[in-house]
């Protein structure tokens, strides 16, 4: 791996699927699972490299659970969101960052979308995409992916547009592909691990990510020295099976560099949507068929339900209610016309 000022961003390796011992499944045992979430930012001894490193294992996990993922797909998402978050947080507030992989794989399209604070989100087109392994055995998260386009969009309330980089995807392993983006796109000179790992069960055993910063005025003996660790330094997952912490990553991405005292923790969570403003945006399409077609559905379901596509929370609505929306908003609009 190569890191220079003028260089190309590099993705290290991106273990979906980690190599492990066969041990009867009693005595399997997960380290990371009982730990909490964090992303921590910290710099280098002499403020000249910036990185991030999360352990995002619960947050991933349960991005499985609500999507209801098959192996490849809970990889191929997971990796999704941790990247989102990696490039969304610690930004300015109110910032958002949303990616999107449309490739021709059978996982169709991928969405995350994360904040400066660590929540996050997002949805795969097709859950149960799950393609024949790797020759080497692991998770081929890239062609589940497949070819196409990446897009990542940047947006604060206090901006007149967002700002939109689209760049072709390379490998469709995740990680590569954002590595490239922050290159080509945002001319930031970085490297960015990602990883999805799964127990013999297909749960989630751990997950996480890092991304490494070179700050202006970094000096040449510190590039060589942090490209050795990065060359050197075993998969985020492996790590993380290990039961390395966030701040252990952190030193050994940073070894003889020095690490700041005063770094930066705060604790990245699958949002779920806010449940006022979502059951608004619901109400509001549901409202949009009309009385007579909320009524028909409800005669021939029984219900009307309506689900999130990104956390996947399912609320019901009764005719009255859909009623009472639109009535309110007609006695709205027939307000403000006579006022005016």
């Amino acid at each position: 791996m190569m890191l220079r000022r003028s260089a190309t961003c590099h993705a290290t390796k991106r273990t979906a699927f980690t190599h492990r011992r066969v041990v009867p499944r009693s005595r399997i045992v997960v380290v990371a699972a009982a730990r909490d979430d964090v992303l921590l930012r910290s710099l280098s001894g002499s403020a000249e490299v910036s990185v991030l490193v999360m352990d995002g294992t619960k947050l991933v996990a349960e991005a499985q659970r609500r999507h209801k993922l098959a192996p490849t797909a809970t990889a191929a998402l997971g990796r999704a969101l941790l990247g989102a978050l990696l490039m969304g947080s610690f930004r300015k507030e109110d910032e958002q960052v949303q990616i999107t992989f449309q490739g021709d794989g059978p996982a169709g399209s991928i969405l995350a979308i994360a904040d400066t604070r660590g929540n996050v989100k997002g949805k795969i087109n097709n859950p149960a995409a799950d393609p024949p392994l790797r020759p080497d055995g692991k998770l081929n998260v890239g062609a589940a992916v497949g070819k196409g386009v990446l897009a990542v969009v940047r947006s604060h309330p206090l901006e007149p547009q967002p700002y939109t980089g689209m760049v072709p995807i390379v490998s469709g392993e995740v990680a590569e592909d954002l590595a490239n983006y922050l290159v080509d796109s945002e001319q930031t000179n970085s490297a960015l691990g990602l990883g999805v790992s799964l127990d013999r069960d297909c749960n989630v055993k751990s997950a996480g990510g890092w991304l490494v910063q070179i700050l202006p005025f970094c000096s040449e003996e510190t590039l060589v020295q942090l490209e050795s660790n990065l060359s050197s330094m075993p998969t985020i997952t492996t790590l993380l099976n290990e039961g390395c912490s966030a701040q252990d990553i952190t030193e050994r991405i940073l070894e003889g560099l020095g690490v700041l005292p005063e770094g930066q923790a705060i604790t990245p969570r699958y949002g779920p949507c806010e449940e006022a403003a979502l059951k608004k945006r619901m109400i509001r399409a549901v409202a949009a068929l009309g009385k007579q077609e909320v009524a028909d559905i409800i005669q021939q379901e029984g219900k009307l339900e309506v689900t999130c596509d990104l956390c996947q929370q399912t609320y019901q609505f009764t005719q009255q209610e859909v009623d009472n929306y639109i009535d309110g908003v007609d006695a709205n609009v027939e307000e403000t016309a006579v006022q005016a």
